[in-house]
């Protein structure tokens, strides 16, 4: 009798277990990718992997109009040649990166000459929030607006 009752037990663990995880690992709905149309894809391409940094991963289309960098587990960013001109963006329409040496990371746009800027859309300060994140904004290549932070998820 005590065998069954462990054994149900643990069953029952076992099978709570899997649900809470279960429950846990899949969200509703979750973000692929981002796209962005660009007038250059090699000068975007460029600017993505050595100003912000990011990795390519493998893109499916294989036509010489994509290009794709990996931005987190399960996320891309997918840039596409095909824009006419340059548009104007606002500013408070940005796709953010964290980075882990904020410092480093100023010193490498100082090294490229990006312009950045703060909230208050002042050159070259830095915005520290509530919280102690420091957050920048900056326009890649097409004028798409960057936030780059250094907060800790």
């Amino acid at each position: 009798m005590k065998y069954i009752v462990t054994t149900a037990l643990g069953f029952f663990i076992v099978l709570f277990s899997f649900a809470q995880i279960n429950i846990k690992s899949k969200p509703k709905v979750v973000i692929n990718h981002t796209a962005i149309n660009v007038v250059n894809l090699q000068v975007s391409k460029n600017f993505y992997q050595q100003i912000i940094g990011l990795d390519t991963i493998p893109e499916p289309f294989h036509d010489g109009k994509h290009v794709w960098f990996k931005t987190g587990i399960g996320t891309a960013l997918h840039i596409i040649e095909g824009a006419k001109e340059k548009k104007i963006y606002f500013w408070e329409n940005h796709t953010c990166f964290s980075v882990s040496s904020f410092d480093e990371f100023i010193s490498q746009l100082k090294n490229n000459n990006v312009v950045w800027q703060n909230a208050q859309q002042e050159k070259y300060k830095i915005t520290t929030r509530p919280d102690g994140v420091h957050q920048i904004w900056f326009q890649d290549p097409d004028g798409y607006w960057i936030e780059v932070n250094d907060a800790k998820y």
